[in-house]
Protein backbone atom coordinates (compact mmCIF):
# COMPACT_ATOMS: atom_id res chain seq x y z
CA UNK A 1 0.00 0.00 0.00
CA UNK A 2 1.43 3.63 -0.99
CA UNK A 3 2.71 5.92 2.06
CA UNK A 4 0.65 9.03 2.45
CA UNK A 5 2.81 11.96 1.05
CA UNK A 6 3.99 14.09 4.24
CA UNK A 7 3.37 17.95 2.96
CA UNK A 8 6.22 19.82 2.64
CA UNK A 9 7.73 23.11 4.96
CA UNK A 10 5.85 25.43 2.16
CA UNK A 11 2.68 23.45 1.88
CA UNK A 12 2.49 23.82 5.26
CA UNK A 13 2.87 27.16 5.66
CA UNK A 14 0.87 28.01 2.72
CA UNK A 15 -1.99 25.86 3.91
CA UNK A 16 -2.03 27.42 8.05
CA UNK A 17 1.04 29.65 9.02
CA UNK A 18 0.02 29.91 12.66
CA UNK A 19 0.40 25.91 12.95
CA UNK A 20 3.54 26.06 11.07
CA UNK A 21 5.02 28.17 13.29
CA UNK A 22 3.89 26.47 16.24
CA UNK A 23 5.26 22.92 14.96
CA UNK A 24 8.63 24.00 13.86
CA UNK A 25 9.80 26.77 16.06
CA UNK A 26 6.95 27.04 18.91
CA UNK A 27 4.43 29.40 18.48
CA UNK A 28 1.56 29.10 20.38
CA UNK A 29 -1.97 29.50 18.57
CA UNK A 30 -3.21 32.92 18.58
CA UNK A 31 -0.11 34.75 19.23
CA UNK A 32 0.70 37.43 16.51
CA UNK A 33 3.90 36.35 14.60
CA UNK A 34 4.91 40.15 15.17
CA UNK A 35 4.48 39.07 18.89
CA UNK A 36 5.82 35.39 18.61
CA UNK A 37 9.05 37.26 17.10
CA UNK A 38 10.08 39.30 20.06
CA UNK A 39 10.13 36.35 22.84
CA UNK A 40 11.24 33.13 22.65
CA UNK A 41 9.84 32.70 19.32
CA UNK A 42 12.67 34.82 18.03
CA UNK A 43 14.93 32.67 20.23
CA UNK A 44 13.62 29.19 18.83
CA UNK A 45 13.83 30.54 15.08
CA UNK A 46 17.46 31.95 15.67
CA UNK A 47 18.26 28.68 17.05
CA UNK A 48 17.31 27.17 13.88
CA UNK A 49 18.58 29.41 11.11
CA UNK A 50 22.17 29.72 13.47
CA UNK A 51 22.31 33.48 14.77
CA UNK A 52 20.44 36.38 15.84
CA UNK A 53 18.12 37.74 12.91
CA UNK A 54 18.31 41.62 13.22
CA UNK A 55 15.30 41.91 11.09
CA UNK A 56 13.02 39.59 12.57
CA UNK A 57 10.34 42.28 13.18
CA UNK A 58 10.21 42.90 9.51
CA UNK A 59 9.51 39.35 8.44
CA UNK A 60 6.68 38.65 6.39
CA UNK A 61 4.02 36.25 8.35
CA UNK A 62 4.30 32.58 6.99
CA UNK A 63 8.00 33.37 5.40
CA UNK A 64 9.71 30.30 5.58
CA UNK A 65 13.18 31.44 6.47
CA UNK A 66 15.66 30.20 2.92
CA UNK A 67 18.06 28.59 5.32
CA UNK A 68 15.82 26.01 6.25
CA UNK A 69 13.98 26.26 2.68
CA UNK A 70 16.65 25.37 0.08
CA UNK A 71 20.29 23.59 1.49
CA UNK A 72 23.15 25.77 1.26
CA UNK A 73 25.61 25.66 -2.24
CA UNK A 74 28.95 25.53 -0.69
CA UNK A 75 30.57 22.57 0.10
CA UNK A 76 29.44 21.04 3.78
CA UNK A 77 31.67 19.30 6.53
CA UNK A 78 29.92 16.81 8.99
CA UNK A 79 26.58 15.54 9.00
CA UNK A 80 25.13 18.53 6.71
CA UNK A 81 27.52 16.87 3.52
CA UNK A 82 24.72 13.80 3.70
CA UNK A 83 21.60 16.54 3.50
CA UNK A 84 22.23 17.82 0.06
CA UNK A 85 21.36 16.74 -3.57
CA UNK A 86 23.33 13.91 -5.31
CA UNK A 87 26.72 15.50 -6.74
CA UNK A 88 27.49 14.92 -10.82
CA UNK A 89 30.34 12.70 -11.39
CA UNK A 90 31.30 13.02 -14.62
CA UNK A 91 34.80 14.25 -15.88
CA UNK A 92 34.78 17.40 -17.81
CA UNK A 93 32.14 18.51 -15.22
CA UNK A 94 32.18 20.68 -11.92
CA UNK A 95 29.54 19.12 -9.44
CA UNK A 96 26.34 19.66 -10.32
CA UNK A 97 23.19 19.12 -8.56
CA UNK A 98 21.65 16.02 -9.92
CA UNK A 99 17.85 15.78 -10.37
CA UNK A 100 17.50 13.04 -12.19
CA UNK A 101 19.03 9.80 -13.41
CA UNK A 102 17.45 8.73 -16.24
CA UNK A 103 17.35 10.98 -18.40
CA UNK A 104 20.37 12.77 -17.19
CA UNK A 105 19.50 16.04 -15.81
CA UNK A 106 22.06 17.63 -13.01
CA UNK A 107 21.25 22.05 -12.64
CA UNK A 108 23.98 24.65 -11.73
CA UNK A 109 24.20 25.76 -7.90
CA UNK A 110 23.92 29.61 -8.08
CA UNK A 111 27.68 30.36 -6.82
CA UNK A 112 28.85 28.41 -10.05
CA UNK A 113 26.56 30.59 -12.08
CA UNK A 114 29.70 33.75 -10.96
CA UNK A 115 31.29 33.61 -14.43
CA UNK A 116 30.58 36.34 -16.78
CA UNK A 117 30.31 33.43 -19.64
CA UNK A 118 29.57 30.12 -18.19
CA UNK A 119 32.64 27.62 -18.45
CA UNK A 120 31.30 24.58 -20.23
CA UNK A 121 32.30 22.11 -16.91
CA UNK A 122 29.36 24.53 -15.24
CA UNK A 123 26.67 24.40 -17.42
CA UNK A 124 23.60 22.98 -16.38
CA UNK A 125 22.35 19.64 -18.02
CA UNK A 126 18.94 18.37 -19.40
CA UNK A 127 18.38 15.56 -21.34
CA UNK A 128 14.91 14.21 -22.25
CA UNK A 129 16.25 11.01 -23.73
CA UNK A 130 19.45 8.93 -23.49
CA UNK A 131 23.16 10.22 -24.76
CA UNK A 132 24.14 9.23 -27.84
CA UNK A 133 26.43 6.14 -27.77
CA UNK A 134 29.83 7.57 -28.64
CA UNK A 135 30.54 4.63 -31.12
CA UNK A 136 27.46 5.64 -33.03
CA UNK A 137 28.89 8.84 -33.77
CA UNK A 138 30.73 9.50 -36.97
CA UNK A 139 34.43 9.21 -36.50
CA UNK A 140 35.31 12.76 -38.42
CA UNK A 141 32.31 15.24 -36.95
CA UNK A 142 32.12 16.86 -39.78
CA UNK A 143 30.62 14.51 -41.64
CA UNK A 144 27.25 14.48 -39.85
CA UNK A 145 24.26 15.12 -41.73
CA UNK A 146 21.43 17.50 -41.49
CA UNK A 147 18.81 17.17 -43.11
CA UNK A 148 16.33 20.44 -44.56
CA UNK A 149 13.11 19.65 -45.26
CA UNK A 150 9.20 20.50 -45.22
CA UNK A 151 8.18 23.97 -46.78
CA UNK A 152 11.23 25.05 -48.79
CA UNK A 153 11.48 24.63 -52.54
CA UNK A 154 14.96 23.34 -52.55
CA UNK A 155 15.20 20.32 -49.21
CA UNK A 156 19.00 19.46 -49.03
CA UNK A 157 20.63 17.31 -46.60
CA UNK A 158 24.34 18.96 -45.53
CA UNK A 159 27.20 17.56 -43.36
CA UNK A 160 28.56 19.95 -40.99
CA UNK A 161 31.81 20.45 -42.97
CA UNK A 162 29.65 21.65 -45.69
CA UNK A 163 26.96 23.90 -43.18
CA UNK A 164 30.62 25.41 -41.82
CA UNK A 165 32.36 26.01 -45.50
CA UNK A 166 29.26 27.68 -47.00
CA UNK A 167 27.91 29.70 -44.53
CA UNK A 168 29.31 32.78 -42.60
CA UNK A 169 30.21 31.74 -39.17
CA UNK A 170 29.09 33.73 -36.18
CA UNK A 171 29.79 33.76 -32.80
CA UNK A 172 27.59 35.11 -29.65
CA UNK A 173 27.15 35.17 -26.12
CA UNK A 174 23.77 33.21 -25.16
CA UNK A 175 21.61 32.26 -22.34
CA UNK A 176 20.18 28.78 -22.48
CA UNK A 177 17.42 28.00 -20.07
CA UNK A 178 15.16 24.89 -19.20
CA UNK A 179 11.81 25.56 -19.36
CA UNK A 180 11.25 23.98 -16.20
CA UNK A 181 13.37 26.36 -14.19
CA UNK A 182 12.20 27.88 -10.40
CA UNK A 183 9.50 25.05 -11.04
CA UNK A 184 10.48 23.75 -6.99
CA UNK A 185 9.18 27.86 -6.09
CA UNK A 186 5.94 26.72 -6.61
CA UNK A 187 3.39 25.77 -3.89
CA UNK A 188 1.88 23.06 -4.26
CA UNK A 189 4.36 20.66 -6.05
CA UNK A 190 4.42 20.91 -9.95
CA UNK A 191 5.35 17.72 -12.31
CA UNK A 192 8.97 17.48 -13.02
CA UNK A 193 12.53 18.00 -12.09
CA UNK A 194 12.23 20.24 -9.01
CA UNK A 195 15.21 23.34 -10.57
CA UNK A 196 15.52 25.95 -8.19
CA UNK A 197 17.43 28.85 -10.66
CA UNK A 198 20.14 26.71 -12.00
CA UNK A 199 18.81 25.20 -14.97
CA UNK A 200 20.54 28.16 -17.33
CA UNK A 201 23.85 29.26 -18.69
CA UNK A 202 25.38 31.60 -21.22
CA UNK A 203 27.89 30.31 -22.76
CA UNK A 204 29.47 31.88 -25.97
CA UNK A 205 28.25 29.55 -28.92
CA UNK A 206 30.07 29.66 -32.61
CA UNK A 207 27.63 28.77 -35.36
CA UNK A 208 26.37 29.71 -38.70
CA UNK A 209 22.36 31.48 -38.70
CA UNK A 210 19.46 29.26 -38.69
CA UNK A 211 17.95 31.79 -40.97
CA UNK A 212 20.89 31.50 -43.73
CA UNK A 213 20.53 27.83 -43.94
CA UNK A 214 16.58 28.00 -44.39
CA UNK A 215 17.44 30.96 -46.87
CA UNK A 216 18.90 28.74 -48.32
CA UNK A 217 16.52 26.12 -48.78
CA UNK A 218 13.96 28.50 -50.47
CA UNK A 219 11.18 29.15 -47.66
CA UNK A 220 7.30 28.74 -49.43
CA UNK A 221 4.84 31.00 -48.74
CA UNK A 222 3.16 28.22 -46.62
CA UNK A 223 6.03 27.84 -43.82
CA UNK A 224 5.19 29.60 -40.58
CA UNK A 225 7.26 27.01 -38.29
CA UNK A 226 10.12 24.74 -37.50
CA UNK A 227 10.20 21.33 -35.84
CA UNK A 228 13.49 20.04 -34.52
CA UNK A 229 14.79 16.67 -34.46
CA UNK A 230 18.04 15.06 -32.77
CA UNK A 231 19.50 12.02 -32.34
CA UNK A 232 19.36 10.98 -28.73
CA UNK A 233 17.63 7.30 -28.22
CA UNK A 234 13.96 7.13 -26.88
CA UNK A 235 14.23 6.13 -23.14
CA UNK A 236 12.19 3.16 -24.16
CA UNK A 237 14.89 2.26 -26.81
CA UNK A 238 12.30 2.39 -29.44
CA UNK A 239 14.57 3.67 -32.52
CA UNK A 240 11.61 4.56 -34.46
CA UNK A 241 10.23 7.08 -31.07
CA UNK A 242 11.63 10.85 -30.36
CA UNK A 243 12.94 11.64 -27.79
CA UNK A 244 11.77 14.93 -28.34
CA UNK A 245 10.67 17.15 -31.08
CA UNK A 246 9.49 20.84 -30.42
CA UNK A 247 9.89 23.27 -32.74
CA UNK A 248 9.57 27.32 -33.08
CA UNK A 249 7.55 30.23 -34.98
CA UNK A 250 9.41 31.09 -38.13
CA UNK A 251 10.25 34.21 -37.10
CA UNK A 252 12.51 33.08 -34.01
CA UNK A 253 13.75 30.47 -36.65
CA UNK A 254 14.98 33.63 -38.65
CA UNK A 255 16.00 35.87 -35.33
CA UNK A 256 19.55 36.22 -36.54
CA UNK A 257 21.16 34.86 -32.95
CA UNK A 258 19.29 31.64 -33.58
CA UNK A 259 22.33 29.50 -34.59
CA UNK A 260 23.23 26.01 -35.73
CA UNK A 261 25.94 25.78 -33.00
CA UNK A 262 28.96 23.20 -33.40
CA UNK A 263 31.08 25.35 -30.94
CA UNK A 264 31.09 25.95 -27.07
CA UNK A 265 33.36 28.21 -25.60
CA UNK A 266 35.34 28.22 -28.36
CA UNK A 267 35.77 24.61 -28.44
CA UNK A 268 34.07 21.42 -30.10
CA UNK A 269 30.79 20.88 -28.29
CA UNK A 270 30.88 17.95 -25.89
CA UNK A 271 28.72 15.00 -26.39
CA UNK A 272 26.61 15.92 -23.13
CA UNK A 273 25.74 19.01 -24.77
CA UNK A 274 24.97 18.24 -27.98
CA UNK A 275 28.23 17.12 -30.05
CA UNK A 276 28.53 17.69 -32.81
CA UNK A 277 26.37 19.92 -33.85
CA UNK A 278 23.08 21.49 -32.48
CA UNK A 279 20.81 24.27 -32.24
CA UNK A 280 20.79 27.18 -29.81
CA UNK A 281 17.61 29.65 -29.76
CA UNK A 282 18.34 31.89 -27.22
CA UNK A 283 15.90 33.23 -25.07
CA UNK A 284 13.20 30.59 -25.19
CA UNK A 285 12.40 27.18 -23.32
CA UNK A 286 15.57 25.17 -23.49
CA UNK A 287 13.98 22.10 -25.31
CA UNK A 288 13.57 23.84 -28.52
CA UNK A 289 17.32 23.98 -28.97
CA UNK A 290 17.62 20.53 -30.28
CA UNK A 291 21.06 18.26 -29.49
CA UNK A 292 22.81 16.31 -31.72
CA UNK A 293 20.69 17.72 -34.54
CA UNK A 294 19.90 15.60 -37.71
CA UNK A 295 16.80 17.17 -39.02
CA UNK A 296 14.60 20.64 -39.30
CA UNK A 297 11.35 19.91 -40.82
CA UNK A 298 10.01 23.39 -42.06
CA UNK A 299 5.96 23.23 -41.18
CA UNK A 300 2.85 24.92 -42.77
CA UNK A 301 1.08 24.56 -38.72
CA UNK A 302 2.04 24.92 -35.55
CA UNK A 303 4.49 21.79 -34.85
CA UNK A 304 2.80 18.81 -33.06
CA UNK A 305 5.95 16.83 -32.45
CA UNK A 306 6.43 14.84 -29.00
CA UNK A 307 6.91 17.84 -26.10
CA UNK A 308 4.30 20.42 -27.97
CA UNK A 309 1.13 18.56 -26.79
CA UNK A 310 -0.99 18.37 -23.65
CA UNK A 311 0.91 20.65 -20.80
CA UNK A 312 4.43 20.21 -22.13
CA UNK A 313 5.88 23.54 -22.23
CA UNK A 314 2.52 25.29 -22.18
CA UNK A 315 1.24 27.72 -19.97
CA UNK A 316 -2.22 28.07 -18.45
CA UNK A 317 -4.16 30.66 -20.25
CA UNK A 318 -5.80 31.37 -17.46
CA UNK A 319 -5.16 31.39 -13.69
CA UNK A 320 -6.66 28.15 -12.22
CA UNK A 321 -6.62 26.49 -8.31
CA UNK A 322 -2.81 25.44 -7.84
CA UNK A 323 -2.70 21.70 -7.85
CA UNK A 324 -5.92 21.43 -9.97
CA UNK A 325 -5.99 19.25 -12.79
CA UNK A 326 -5.99 22.34 -15.26
CA UNK A 327 -7.12 22.06 -18.72
CA UNK A 328 -5.20 21.25 -21.70
CA UNK A 329 -7.38 23.15 -24.29
CA UNK A 330 -6.81 26.78 -22.06
CA UNK A 331 -2.51 26.62 -22.80
CA UNK A 332 -0.63 28.67 -24.77
CA UNK A 333 3.00 27.73 -25.53
CA UNK A 334 6.06 28.39 -23.59
CA UNK A 335 8.16 30.95 -25.40
CA UNK A 336 10.03 33.62 -24.28
CA UNK A 337 11.21 33.19 -20.47
CA UNK A 338 10.63 35.12 -17.90
CA UNK A 339 12.60 37.88 -15.98
CA UNK A 340 15.22 36.53 -13.00
CA UNK A 341 17.72 37.81 -11.06
CA UNK A 342 20.09 35.37 -9.05
CA UNK A 343 22.71 36.63 -6.60
CA UNK A 344 25.75 34.28 -7.24
CA UNK A 345 28.12 35.97 -4.28
CA UNK A 346 28.06 35.32 -1.88
CA UNK A 347 26.98 31.67 -1.85
CA UNK A 348 23.63 30.67 -0.03
CA UNK A 349 24.64 29.33 3.08
CA UNK A 350 28.01 31.51 3.36
CA UNK A 351 29.42 31.77 6.85
CA UNK A 352 31.07 35.04 7.52
CA UNK A 353 33.77 36.10 9.82
CA UNK A 354 32.77 38.23 13.00
CA UNK A 355 33.03 41.80 12.58
CA UNK A 356 31.49 41.67 8.47
CA UNK A 357 29.84 44.53 8.03
CA UNK A 358 29.75 45.14 4.44
CA UNK A 359 29.07 42.77 1.27
CA UNK A 360 30.07 43.65 -1.84
CA UNK A 361 27.38 41.44 -3.73
CA UNK A 362 27.09 40.53 -7.30
CA UNK A 363 24.76 38.34 -9.59
CA UNK A 364 23.17 37.85 -13.28
CA UNK A 365 20.13 38.91 -14.26
CA UNK A 366 18.42 37.74 -17.41
CA UNK A 367 14.41 38.22 -19.23
CA UNK A 368 14.21 35.64 -22.65
CA UNK A 369 13.57 37.94 -25.48
CA UNK A 370 13.51 41.32 -23.75
CA UNK A 371 16.84 42.99 -21.51
CA UNK A 372 16.85 43.76 -17.51
CA UNK A 373 15.70 47.49 -17.05
CA UNK A 374 16.81 46.84 -13.34
CA UNK A 375 17.90 45.24 -10.76
CA UNK A 376 17.49 45.67 -7.06
CA UNK A 377 18.53 44.08 -3.49
CA UNK A 378 17.44 44.05 -0.25
CA UNK A 379 17.96 42.74 3.20
CA UNK A 380 15.08 43.69 5.65
CA UNK A 381 12.90 40.80 4.00
CA UNK A 382 11.74 43.56 0.79
CA UNK A 383 11.13 46.74 3.32
CA UNK A 384 13.47 48.60 1.92
CA UNK A 385 15.28 48.37 -1.74
CA UNK A 386 18.34 49.28 -3.11
CA UNK A 387 19.06 49.55 -6.95
CA UNK A 388 21.98 47.49 -7.86
CA UNK A 389 24.58 48.61 -11.32
CA UNK A 390 23.71 46.82 -13.96
CA UNK A 391 25.91 46.27 -16.63
CA UNK A 392 24.54 46.58 -20.46
CA UNK A 393 24.89 42.71 -22.21
CA UNK A 394 27.81 42.10 -24.60
CA UNK A 395 24.73 41.23 -27.26
CA UNK A 396 21.02 40.65 -27.04
CA UNK A 397 20.80 37.60 -25.54
CA UNK A 398 23.47 37.53 -23.09
CA UNK A 399 22.65 37.87 -19.43
CA UNK A 400 23.55 41.37 -17.65
CA UNK A 401 25.77 41.28 -14.31
CA UNK A 402 24.34 43.14 -11.39
CA UNK A 403 26.84 44.38 -8.64
CA UNK A 404 25.87 46.22 -5.22
CA UNK A 405 27.55 46.46 -1.89
CA UNK A 406 25.08 46.62 1.51
CA UNK A 407 25.73 47.50 4.94
CA UNK A 408 25.07 44.92 7.65
CA UNK A 409 24.33 46.43 11.30
CA UNK A 410 25.09 43.78 13.57
CA UNK A 411 26.58 39.98 13.92
CA UNK A 412 23.37 37.35 12.52
CA UNK A 413 21.36 35.78 10.19
CA UNK A 414 20.34 37.96 6.48
CA UNK A 415 18.55 37.12 3.82
CA UNK A 416 19.61 39.29 0.50
CA UNK A 417 16.76 39.28 -2.23
CA UNK A 418 17.34 40.82 -5.44
CA UNK A 419 14.50 41.39 -8.23
CA UNK A 420 14.84 42.14 -11.67
CA UNK A 421 12.47 44.24 -14.01
CA UNK A 422 13.01 43.68 -17.32
CA UNK A 423 12.33 46.37 -20.53
CA UNK A 424 8.75 45.62 -20.34
CA UNK A 425 8.51 46.61 -16.85
CA UNK A 426 7.60 43.41 -15.55
CA UNK A 427 9.42 42.50 -12.01
CA UNK A 428 9.82 39.30 -10.38
CA UNK A 429 7.03 38.55 -7.71
CA UNK A 430 7.71 37.46 -3.95
CA UNK A 431 6.20 34.35 -4.84
CA UNK A 432 6.07 31.84 -7.88
CA UNK A 433 2.90 32.76 -9.86
CA UNK A 434 0.36 31.57 -12.28
CA UNK A 435 0.55 27.53 -11.00
CA UNK A 436 0.20 25.29 -13.86
CA UNK A 437 0.46 21.95 -14.04
CA UNK A 438 3.99 21.64 -15.30
CA UNK A 439 5.35 24.03 -13.16
CA UNK A 440 6.61 26.61 -16.16
CA UNK A 441 7.45 30.09 -15.59
CA UNK A 442 8.46 30.05 -11.59
CA UNK A 443 10.55 33.12 -10.87
CA UNK A 444 10.00 34.68 -7.60
CA UNK A 445 12.80 36.74 -6.19
CA UNK A 446 16.12 35.20 -5.36
CA UNK A 447 16.61 34.59 -1.57
CA UNK A 448 20.51 33.92 -0.01
CA UNK A 449 20.94 33.21 3.39
CA UNK A 450 24.10 34.12 5.04
CA UNK A 451 25.47 34.33 8.82
CA UNK A 452 27.98 37.24 10.33
CA UNK A 453 29.41 35.31 13.35
CA UNK A 454 29.08 36.76 16.86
Amino acid sequence: MASKRERGLHELYADDPERADALVFGRRTGDSRRGFLKNAGLAGMGAAVGGSIPFAAMMPAGLVPAAMAQPAQQPQAGPAADKGPKVLKMDGKAELAVLGDKPLVAETPAHLLDDDVTPTDKFFVRNNGLTPDPASMPSDPKAWKIKIDGEVNSPMEITLGDLMARFPNVTHTLMLECGGNGRSFFVPEARGNQWTNGGAGCAEWTGVRLADVLKAAGLKSSAVYTGHYGADPHLSGDATKPSISRGVRLEKAMDEHTLIAFRMNGKDIPLIHGAPVRLVVPGWAGSTSAKWLNRIWVRDKEHDGPGMGGFSYRMTRKPIVPGSKGDEKDTVILESMPVRSVVTFPAHGTRLAAGTRKIDLRGHAWAGDNAVQSVEVSIDFGVTWKKAEVKAPVNKFAWQRFTASIDLPSAGYYEIWSKATDTKGVTQPFQAGNWNPQGYGGNPISRVAVLVEA
